[in-house]
Parts: C-alpha cells; sequence; structure tokens
C-alpha cells in the first residue's frame, strides 16, 4: 500500500513537471489538492513505521520519488522566477505609461 502511495504521488508530481516543461495549462489547485491528500495518506501509512526496516523496493519508490521531486522543485523555480521577471516588466510599463515625466530624471518623448 505504501509503495502505491508513493507512486501516485510520483505521477502527480511528474504530470505537473511535465505540464510545465511543455507549456500547457496546469490547473495548481488540483494539484495541490491531489499533492495534499497524497501526504496525508503518506503521513497516515508511515504513522508507526521505522524506517530501518524498509525494505528494497520501498526504498526504490523513495529515491525514485526524491529524483521527480528535485526536477519538478528546479522546474517550479525556473517557472516562479519567470513570473517575477514578467511582473516586473509589465509594472515598469504600466509606471512609465502613467508618468509624465515630471519627477523622473527622463525625458519623455
Amino acid at each position: 500500500m505504501l509503495i502505491a502511495s508513493l507512486k501516485r504521488l510520483e505521477a502527480t508530481v511528474a504530470a505537473e513537471t511535465e505540464a510545465l516543461l511543455a507549456h500547457r495549462p496546469v490547473d495548481q489547485e488540483a494539484v495541490n489538492r491531489r499533492k495534499s491528500q497524497s501526504l496525508l495518506e503518506l503521513t497516515r501509512l508511515t504513522r508507526d513505521l521505522d524506517p530501518r526496516q524498509l525494505e528494497a523496493p520501498v526504498l526504490d519508490q523513495l529515491l525514485r520519488l526524491r529524483g521527480v521531486l528535485e526536477r519538478n522543485q528546479d522546474v517550479v523555480g525556473l517557472h516562479l522566477r519567470a513570473v517575477e521577471e514578467i511582473s516586473g516588466i509589465v509594472a515598469d510599463s504600466i509606471r512609465e505609461a502613467e508618468s509624465d515625466g515630471t519627477y523622473s530624471g527622463h525625458v519623455r518623448r
């Protein structure tokens, strides 16, 4: 049951990563809901688990999940930086369009 839960989380995270890389729309609310459900499920499944007693298949799946999560973190970080840059450009453009140049060091043309 633990391996199945880990695989579901891996599939959710991998689908989000692939959608971001392919520039497809992502229903972030749905993705976050599935991630939260997986976290709750994993918390319940591992509550009394001794990490030293994990079997090889579970450890392998955990390592796979870790790699998928690291890749997702990189891709999400890249998208967040892009959003910050774009929002900065838009904010600067709005400020420029609203300014008559009175208080700036630039002469408006």
